[in-house]
Parts: C-alpha cells; structure tokens; sequence
C-alpha cells in the first residue's frame, strides 16, 4: 500500500499538473493555518480496489479566479454561479484523473464518478472506519488558498 507521505506527493503533484497545464495559476504547497474561509467543495468519488474521495475547498474569489481563468477571461469579468461550480467541479475531475493514472500500476481498477459541487459555511464529511485522510493545502498565484483532501481505504 502507498503511504500517506507519498498520497500527499502524489496529490500535490497532480494537482500542480493540472493547474499549471490547464488553469494556467502557479500552484505552491501552504501552511494550513494561512487558509482562508472557505465556501465551496468540489468532491469526487472513486471505487475499485481503493475506494474515498478527492475534495477541493476554496473560498469563492478563489473560485471564481480559477473558472476565469479556465474559460480565458478577463480577471473582472462577469461570471455567473453556474460557471463557477462547474469549474470547481472539473478541477476535481482532472486532479482525480491525474491521481488515478499516477496510482494504477497498484491500484488497476478504479472508477471515478461524476463531481459534485456544494456551497456554504464550515463544510466537513465524516469518516467511514478504517478511512485514511491525507490534506494538501497550497497558495495558488501567491493570492488564494485551497485545500485538497484525499480520503481512501483500500478494499482488497
């Protein structure tokens, strides 16, 4: 089994990956504790011989940068809600997919579902037993900060 060292490399890794080829926003690993308020969750599930979640939280500037950024526009352009969730929502399937491939020599059969995204205060999942949990927190463009889960166990 991978350890949660290398989750935590291997999340951080694609999560550069897809900032940086498709988001076009400089990505670094930050303290938690320079997290803002977050208001968004992006989540994605997986199943197989590992089954958990990836989640991405941010506020919403943080959000809403990224979608415009995804979609080349202005830094003040108009941006609607619906925009922005899809955005956060095709962040988490492309880290997701980054991850799947950097893991499938080990684990060969995953499937991932559709991402969900919800918005509000405080926002937290609750565990099953024997889940592990590894938190990546970086600074996207020295300006926003995220934070992404990976939940897992394996099933084998």
């Amino acid at each position: 089994m991978i350890e949660q060292k290398t989750y935590h490399e291997t999340v951080l890794d694609a999560a550069k990956e897809v900032f940086e080829t498709m988001i076009f926003m400089e990505i670094e690993p930050a303290a938690s504790a320079e997290q803002t308020d977050h208001s968004l969750l992006g989540s994605i599930t997986f199943r197989g011989n590992l089954e958990g979640c990836l989640g991405i939280s941010l506020s919403w500037p943080c959000a809403q940068a990224i979608a415009r950024n995804m979609l080349a526009l202005d830094p003040d352009a108009e941006i609607s809600e619906r925009e922005v969730c899809d955005a956060v929502g095709e962040v988490a399937n492309m880290v997701m997919g980054s991850i799947k491939s950097r893991i499938q020599d080990i684990y060969p059969d995953i499937a991932v579902s559709i991402p969900t995204v919800v918005t509000g205060k405080e926002l937290n999942s609750s565990l099953p037993d024997g889940t592990e949990k590894v938190s990546v927190s970086v600074c996207l463009n020295e300006e926003y900060y995220a934070d992404f889960t990976f939940s897992y166990r394996k099933t084998e």
